[in-house]
């Protein structure tokens, strides 16, 4: 990673997003911050700007929701950058409110969750990976959960016996597991991938909305992700999850063989990303 670090970080308006990308400033890292409003962006960047210093945050405007825009997500930081050092793919939807606990539908047909959360971090990040192999040592992060569920690949998109909750644990699992896959791929060297479990039911909109109380600060999860960031002493430390700080085992699905293979393959038919090998 150079010395200073050019640093994508998705969902960044607001809670562990937001505080990732103050703490990133204040380290000196060049920050593109990603979110679905522009207003909120322009907002966030003007605040880190006028308490870290230094140039504002660019900004790549983008619902991920829908994979046209996560395509163009892609072209907007290749505009903004010729390599990127680090990509934390933090945004996503929680098990309920404020999104709702009935099962939704993404603009390309797909069930919501596994959408938001899973799919647009695999096609952002294989198409970035460009980007990345720029860099002399990048480092992917996805903010996953130790809420996990196996994934059913007779009924993938949940058409029977929906839950959020469930829908939650089955694109973090898929995160963690396509994490695993992708790590496989790519020299440690070049480029790691790990994921974490930052903490527990911290303070932000979707924990407040949906749990009404909160366990961890934004604290520990903000210092526990800009770690898997930042930290020299995880220099080519891939192929892993953590929870917070220390190494954990996720569910017992992400390490069989036959899953990750069935996931990565259906991952690049819904999507449509350029394939690693």
């Amino acid at each position: 990673m150079t010395d200073t670090p050019t640093i994508l970080i998705t969902g960044a308006t607001d809670g562990l997003g937001r505080a990732l990308a103050d703490g990133l400033a204040a380290e000196g890292a060049r920050l593109i911050l990603h979110g679905r409003s522009r207003e909120k962006l322009e907002r966030a960047a003007s605040e880190i700007a006028g308490e870290h210093g230094g140039r504002a945050p660019a900004i790549a405007v983008a619902d991920l929701a829908d994979l046209k825009q996560v395509r163009d997500l892609s072209a907007q930081v290749a505009d903004l950058t010729d390599h990127l050092d680090g990509l934390v793919s933090n945004a996503g939807i929680g098990s309920g409110e404020p999104d709702g606990r009935s099962r939704r539908l993404s603009a390309d047909g797909y069930e919501l969750r596994f959408a938001v959360n899973y799919l647009a971090g695999f096609d952002l990040t294989l198409r970035l990976l460009p980007l990345l192999a720029a860099s002399s040592a990048a480092r992917v992060v996805y903010v996953a959960s130790l809420g996990q569920h196996p994934i059913d690949f007779s009924d993938v998109m949940l058409e029977h016996h929906y839950s959020g909750s469930r829908a939650y644990g089955q694109s973090k699992l898929a995160q963690i597991t396509a994490g695993f896959v992708l790590a496989e791929r790519l020299a440690a060297s070049a480029i790691t991938v790990n994921s974490l479990h930052p903490a527990t039911y911290m303070p932000t909109k979707m924990v407040l909305e949906e749990i009404g109380h909160s366990i961890d600060t934004l604290e520990v999860g903000e210092a526990a992700t800009r770690r898997l960031v930042s930290d020299a002493s995880l220099a080519g430390i891939t192929g892993r999850f953590f929870d917070r700080t220390q190494e954990a085992r996720a569910n017992a699905a992400a390490y069989d063989p036959q899953a990750r293979s069935r996931l990565w393959q259906l991952s690049l038919e819904l999507t449509g990303a350029p394939d690693v090998r």
